[in-house]
């Protein structure tokens, strides 16, 4: 990311606006998401059987938010898509998550052990013992791991995206400026002590 420096002679460097309408930018944009969005749910639903998975299928869902915020503005697209939404997100993506993982464990079965589905909803679902295996993989792909990569690497972008302030500037901004006024306030009861010692030395005198 590029920076300048403001010619008021500070020497602090000042971050370039983030967003400048591009006619070019978001027509193109707009062509190019349907099909991201496509690509990225195929490699989602399809990772189980052929290349892909939830890992690369929610990274492509999410960089079609970012090819909105490029093209739209951050803070536009920052209003449509809430952060309680993505922290939604990836909070259901690890609850699945967590759910298909540990219940094996509580059924006296091995950590991600989809056969241990089996004796209890075998003959309620109608699946065979290798089918849990075939469906908790593609729910653990696409519930789980799909919207944690998805919903986090939209709350990192976001994060990034809305910079940072130093605590030293907020700090500066808290304490009032002393005015001209005050400044001579104080001054001139600062010296009065000493005046008036002197004046009474001369009566004295």
């Amino acid at each position: 990311m590029s920076t300048d420096r403001d010619g008021d002679g500070s020497g602090v460097a000042r971050q370039r606006p983030m967003y400048t309408e591009s006619q070019v930018i978001m027509t193109t944009v707009k062509v190019v998401i349907p099909f991201v969005l496509t690509y990225g749910l195929f490699i989602t639903f399809h990772g189980t059987a052929s290349p892909g998975g939830g890992f690369q299928g929610g990274a492509l869902v999410a960089s079609v938010v970012l090819m909105i915020a490029f093209a739209f503005g951050i803070e536009s697209t920052r209003e449509w898509l809430s952060n309680r939404l993505v922290v939604l997100l990836g909070t259901v993506g690890v609850s699945i998550f967590a759910g298909i993982a540990l219940v094996p464990m509580a059924l006296g079965e091995s950590f991600l052990d989809y056969t241990a589905y089996y004796p209890v909803l075998g003959e309620t679902l109608g699946l065979k013992r290798y089918e849990f295996v075939k469906y908790g993989m593609e729910a653990v792909e696409i519930g789980g791991i799909g919207f944690i990569v998805s919903g986090v690497l939209m709350g990192l972008f976001f994060a990034l995206a809305g910079g940072f302030r130093p605590a030293a500037l907020d700090e500066s901004d808290e304490q009032p400026a002393k005015t001209p006024d005050a400044t001579h306030t104080d001054a001139t009861e600062t010296a009065d002590p000493a005046r008036t010692d002197a004046t009474e030395a001369g009566e004295h005198q």
